[in-house]
């Protein structure tokens, strides 16, 4: 029993012992912190501070000699490279003779021509005059006005040779053509503002005019300002942006499919104001749900740009004269609507119906100003009567 109670008493003892030691290794490794102790501070590695040098002592290291024997390289010294602003020259347009351009029309007189010489004047003679003045689309009405003055002269001077009877014809139509009165300059009063309108059924090539007349202005020193008022074709105002683009000109457009045309035309002649642009080209819608809608929208156009006071030097009509009688009719219409200056005949050079700029000058009386003869920039020219009588005739 005793020996029971012994080895019991050195179980306790040595258990003591051994969570004794096992606090006091575990005080060693962590002692917690007491409350109200400061915590105790723990040893950390510091590198070593490097003194930085003053302003002082950099010159005066820069200004150490070098070692004997040890050449010193000076640093080069690059200059700026000074670039030379680009000069972009301007683009130099060749015009066309007008006459080297109306093959066609020029054709059908031709034939014609040929046809009457070689006999007398007679009644046949006069057949085919009249019919080559019709073919070419000079109109009836226009086409009886000149072959009754033609004949009343043949009457008069006894006329009897095909020639004589086609040099009074040419006359006639000079005479016609080349009206002392008439105007066929494009108009831009340099310190003013300037507006060109241009209107037209769509598909007769407007803003393709537009283009052209811009990189010929823009060639000739001149600032200007496309308005892209065709806002129910987007197609219309990416084809200005692109002229725009192109000849350097600038744009005013919206992006909005139908956006109102007033407010791009407001908002160019701002612009052309604040920029101190020279001229301003608006391009306008050539079909509405209506003719009296677009009538309408033209004229509510016509009054923004009269807000500036002779502003508006130019309305100009562009038809194309492939369309040969069917143009005349748009003419009248138009000038209804709007106060046309002059037309625009593009497609000249292809068609042989050239003979609608006589049924324009006899019938509305409204000059026409310019030509397109060609697919280049150079090839909308202004339009010469007398070379165009000489090309009708086959004059060299």
């Amino acid at each position: 029993m005793l020996l029971v109670i012994l080895i019991a008493v050195a179980a306790v003892v040595l258990i003591g012992a051994g969570v004794f030691l096992a606090r006091r290794g575990g005080s060693v490794k962590e002692r917690p912190g007491v409350g109200g102790e400061p915590p105790r501070a723990v040893a950390t590695k510091t590198k070593p501070e490097i003194p930085t040098p003053s302003v002082e002592e950099l010159e005066e290291l820069l200004q150490v000699p070098a070692p004997p024997g040890v050449d010193v390289v000076e640093p080069e010294v690059l200059e700026p490279e000074v670039l030379e602003p680009e000069v972009v020259e301007p683009e130099i347009f060749e015009k066309p003779r007008l006459r080297d351009r109306l093959g066609r029309t020029a054709s059908a007189f031709s034939g014609a021509f040929g046809r009457m010489r070689g006999r007398k004047v007679d009644d046949d003679t006069w057949d085919e005059l009249e019919e080559a003045l019709l073919l070419a689309d000079v109109g009836m009405a226009t086409t009886s006005a000149l072959m009754d003055a033609v004949r009343m002269r043949a009457k008069e001077q006894s006329v009897t040779e095909p020639d004589d009877v086609i040099a009074l014809m040419r006359h006639e139509v000079s005479t016609l053509l080349d009206v002392n009165d008439v105007d066929r300059s494009l108009h831009a009063t340099p310190g003013e503002p300037n507006v060109w309108m241009f209107v037209g059924v769509n598909g007769v090539g407007k803003t393709t005019t537009i283009g052209k007349l811009a990189s010929q202005r823009v060639a000739d020193g001149n600032r200007v300002v496309l308005a892209a008022a065709d806002t129910f074709r987007a197609a219309a105002a990416d084809q200005l942006e692109m002229w725009a683009e192109r000849t350097g000109g600038e744009i005013v457009r919206s992006h909005q499919e139908g956006a109102d045309p007033g407010s791009i035309v407001f908002d160019a002649m701002a612009a052309a104001s604040s920029r101190s642009a020279d001229l301003v080209l608006v391009d306008t819608a050539g079909r509405l749900h209506t003719k009296s809608n677009l009538m309408e929208e033209l004229k509510k156009l016509r009054r923004i740009v009269d807000r500036t006071p002779g502003a508006c030097k130019e309305v100009l009509l562009v038809i194309d004269a492939s369309t040969g009688q069917n143009g005349l009719v748009q003419a009248k219409q138009f000038a209804d609507a709007v106060d046309v200056t002059g037309i625009v005949l593009t497609k000249l050079d292809g068609t042989a119906k050239g003979g609608i700029v006589l049924a324009i000058q006899n019938e509305l009386g409204i000059p026409v100003k310019v030509v397109g003869v060609g697919e280049g920039v150079g090839d909308l020219i202004e339009f010469e009567p007398a070379e165009f009588a000489a090309a009708l005739f086959g004059d060299s």
